[in-house]
C-alpha cells in the first residue's frame, strides 16, 4: 500500500522521474515493459513531463518493492516525493545516495548467498521471486529469464514440470502437487528431477511479514548411497535366503544320510545277529564234542591237542560275543531296563560262572558281596562286570582276583582287584579303545582288545562311572559306581558255587531240546561223559513223550531258544505245566539281547549263551542234582 503521505500530497514528481527511479532498481528493460503494460490497462498521461498520478505512484512502489522490499520501497518513494520541500538537486542526490547504499548492501547479501551450497529463493506474499542465488538456478536448471525479480513461483514450477516429466500423472495435477509441497512449511520435500538425474530436498519457511524462503539442496549422493544400501540389503536378503535354502538342503541331505547310516547300522546289527546265530550253532556243537573228548582223554598228547582245540574254540566264542556287543552298542539298539535288585545275587551268579575258570588256571578267586540293593539294568551290569572279571583272570598269570563292594555315600562301588601284569599310567586311556592291547598282556593271553571297549560303552549306556588304578609293576584295580536303591524290585535265588570236580552227576536225568542235530548229539555225548542220563529231542512234543516214557523225575531242562515251532521259553513253560512248576531249566541261545534274558528271568530260567561253556553248564547241573538229592532225603 502507498504511504498515507502520498495520498495527501500533491506531487510534482513527473512520469519520467518515476520511470528513471524504477529503472535504477529493476532494470531499464523490465521497467519499460512494466510501464507499457501499466499504460495499456490504466488511463494515464503519455507525456513524460506530466505529474505522476496516484495509480502510477502505487505501481512504481510495487515494482521497487519487488527488488528491495516493501519498507525500502516506501523509503525510496518518500525521498522521491520530498522534491516539493527540498530542491530537485538535493532530492536527486538523496535518492542516488540511498540507491547506492541499498545497492551496496544488496551486493554484499547477494555475494554471501552465492557462496552458500544450497539454492536459496525468497518469494513475497504474492509468491513472486524477490531474491535468489546462483545455486538456485543451477540446481533447478532455470534459464535467466526465470530468475529475474518478480517471476512468479508458478512459472518456475511450470518450467520444472516441462523439463522433468515424471510420466506418472498429468501436468496440471503435478503442478498443483508441487506448488502445495513448495509452499508448505514443515517436513522437507524430496523430488527427483529426471531431466537432470538428481534428487533435491526442498525446505520452505514462512517469513514474519509474509512470503517464503525456500532452500534447495542436492541430496543425490545421499539418495544414491541410500539406494545402494537398499540394493545391498536386497542382495543380502537374497544371499541370506539362498544360503538358508542351501543350508536347509544340506540339512535335509544330512538327515537323509544319517537315516541311511542308521538303517545301515540296524541292518548291520541284524545281519551280525543272524550271521552269529548261524556261526555259533556249529561252534556250539564243536565245543560240546571237544568237551566230551577232554573228559575222555584225561591226558597224553591227544589230550593236549584236544585242550588246544577247546581253547581255540573258546577264543572264537569270545571274539564273536564281543563283536555282537560292540555292534549293538554302536547301533544304539541296546536299551536299558532299570530296576532295583540285590547286588549279592548278581555277584553269586558271577562267582558260579568264573570259579571253575579261575580254579582251572590255578588262581584264587574271592567274591565279597554286599547286602545293599542297587539300581541299574541287571543284565547290562552283569555283562559289564563279566568283562572286568574275565579280563582280571585272563591277565593274571598267578596270584588272586578279588571282587568286592564299598559304599560311597548313596552309591555302591563294585571293585575288581587282581595281581596281574598291571597297566602303565600313560596307557590307561588307550586300553578302552577297540582292538588295543598292551604288549605285556598280549604275551600272556589271547584276545582282540574289545573287552574294556565294551565296558566303556556299557558304562556310558548305564550312566555309571568307571575308575581305574594300576601301575606297570603289577596289579590292577577297576571299579564301577552304581546308585544304591531304596527297595528291591527284582529278586533271584542263586546258590553258591561248588568245585566242578565235586558236582554230583550220577543219576541225573537231563532233558535236551535242540533242533540242530549236531548240537543235540554233542550235548548228549557231553552229558553222558559226565555220567548223566539224557533225554534228547528235536521239539517239545517229542520231549514230552520221552519224559512220559522215562517214568521218573527229571533233574532239569536244557532248551534251545530258537526252535522250529515256537521258542524255548514256551517249551519250558509247557513242560513245567505237565511235570512240575519247579523244574529247573537253562535256556541256551545265541541271541544276546536283553529282551531274551528278561523274558527268561520272568520265568525263573537261567540263560547260557552259545557256544556253551562246559564248566558253567556242569556247575549249574551239579547244583540241580545236589538240590534234587537233598530233597529226596
Amino acid at each position: 500500500p502507498v504511504a498515507p503521505a502520498l495520498r495527501r500530497w500533491r506531487t510534482t514528481v513527473t512520469v519520467q522521474d518515476i520511470q528513471n527511479t524504477v529503472a535504477q532498481y529493476i532494470g531499464p528493460e523490465r521497467a519499460r515493459h512494466s510501464f507499457r503494460a501499466f499504460a495499456a490497462t490504466h488511463p494515464t498521461s503519455s507525456d513524460a513531463s506530466a505529474p505522476a498520478d496516484f495509480g502510477l505512484l502505487q505501481h512504481a512502489e510495487h515494482l521497487i518493492a519487488s527488488s528491495i522490499g516493501a519498507a525500502s520501497s516506501r523509503l525510496v518513494m518518500s525521498l522521491l516525493l520530498r522534491k516539493r520541500t527540498v530542491s530537485a538537486k538535493a532530492a536527486l542526490k538523496l535518492l542516488d545516495d540511498s540507491h547506492a547504499a541499498l545497492h551496496f548492501n544488496r551486493e554484499i547479501l547477494q555475494t554471501a548467498l552465492n557462496h552458500v551450497r544450497q539454492g536459496i529463493a525468497v518469494f513475497d506474499a504474492d509468491l513472486r521471486l524477490t531474491c535468489s542465488n546462483h545455486q538456485f538456478s543451477y540446481i533447478l536448471g532455470l534459464p535467466l529469464h526465470l530468475v529475474q525479480l518478480g517471476t512468479p513461483l508458478q512459472e518456475i514450477l511450470e518450467f520444472m514440470g516441462a523439463i522433468n516429466p515424471s510420466g506418472e500423472e498429468d501436468g496440471k495435477a503435478l503442478l498443483e502437487k508441487r506448488l502445495a509441497a513448495y509452499t508448505t512449511e514443515g517436513e522437507p520435500h524430496l523430488e527427483h528431477l529426471y531431466g537432470r538425474q538428481i534428487v533435491i530436498e526442498v525446505r520452505s519457511n514462512r517469513m514474519p511479514g509474509g512470503g517464503l524462503v525456500i532452500t534447495f539442496s542436492d541430496v543425490t549422493p545421499s539418495f544414491e548411497a541410500a539406494a545402494a544400501l537398499e540394493r545391498a540389503n536386497a542382495t543380502l536378503e537374497k544371499r541370506v535366503r539362498d544360503r538358508t535354502e542351501e543350508l536347509t538342503r544340506l540339512n535335509s541331505e544330512l538327515a537323509r544320510a544319517k537315516s541311511i547310516a542308521e538303517d545301515a547300522n540296524v541292518s548291520k546289527t541284524r545281519f551280525l545277529a543272524a550271521a552269529s546265530h548261524d556261526i555259533l550253532q556249529p561252534l556250539n556243537a564243536a565245543r560240546l564234542y571237544v568237551a566230551s573228548l577232554v573228559e575222555r582223554q584225561g591226558g597224553g598228547e591227544d589230550g593236549r591237542l584236544v585242550e588246544n582245540i577247546d581253547d581255540s574254540l573258546e577264543a572264537i566264542e569270545e571274539i564273536l560275543g564281543a563283536l555282537l556287543d560292540i555292534s549293538r552298542l554302536d547301533a544304539g539298539v541296546m536299551t536299558t531296563s532299570i530296576a532295583s535288585f540285590k547286588m549279592a545275587d548278581l555277584m553269586r551268579s558271577l562267582e558260579i560262572e568264573f570259579a571253575p575258570i579261575a580254579r582251572a588256571k590255578g588262581l584264587k578267586l574271592t567274591f565279597v558281596p554286599s547286602a545293599l540293593p542297587v539300581e541299574s539294568d541287571r543284565l547290562l551290569l552283569r555283562r559289564l562286570l563279566q568283562n572286568l572279571v574275565s579280563n582280571a583272570i585272563k591277565y593274571t598269570p598267578r596270584g588272586h582276583v578279588l571282587v568286592g563292594c564299598r559304599r560311597r555315600g548313596q552309591s555302591l562301588q563294585i571293585c575288581v582287584y587282581d595281581t596281574g601284569v598291571g597297566i602303565p599310567i600313560l596307557k590307561r586311556g588307550a586300553i578302552f579303545k577297540e582292538f588295543h592291547r598292551l604288549e605285556q598282556g598280549a604275551r600272556i593271553a589271547r584276545g582282540l582288545g574289545l573287552g574294556l571297549s565294551i565296558v566303556e560303552r556299557l558304562a556310558r549306556v548305564l550312566d555309571h562311572r568307571i575308575a581305574l588304578d594300576s601301575n606297570a609293576s603289577g596289579g590292577s584295580f577297576f571299579s564301577v559306581t552304581v546308585p544304591i536303591a531304596k527297595a528291591v524290585t527284582v529278586t533271584s535265588t542263586v546258590t553258591g558255587a561248588a568245585p566242578v570236580s565235586k558236582m554230583p552227576m550220577s543219576g541225573a536225568l537231563i532233558v535236551c531240546i535242540e533242533n540242530d542235530v549236531a548240537i543235540l548229539d554233542g550235548m548228549k555225548t557231553l552229558l553222558k561223559a559226565w555220567d548223566a542220563e539224557v533225554v534228547a529231542a528235536a521239539d517239545p512234543d517229542a520231549a514230552i513223550e520221552a519224559i512220559e516214557a522215562a517214568g521218573r523225575q527229571i533233574t532239569g531242562l536244557l532248551v534251545d531258544y530258537h526252535l522250529d515251532r515256537g521258542n524255548g521259553v514256551a517249551a519250558i513253560r509247557d513242560i513245567r505245566r505237565r511235570f512240575g512248576d519247579t523244574i529247573p531249566a537253562i535256556l541256551i541261545t545265541a541271541d544276546r539281547s536283553p529282551h531274551v534274558r528278561a523274558t527268561a528271568q520272568e520265568e525263573k530260567i537261567a540263560v547260557l549263551n552259545k557256544p556253551v561253556k562246559p564248566a558253567s553248564l556242569r556247575a549249574l547241573i551239579g547244583q540241580w542234582r545236589t538240590r534234587q538229592m537233598l530233597a529226596a532225603e
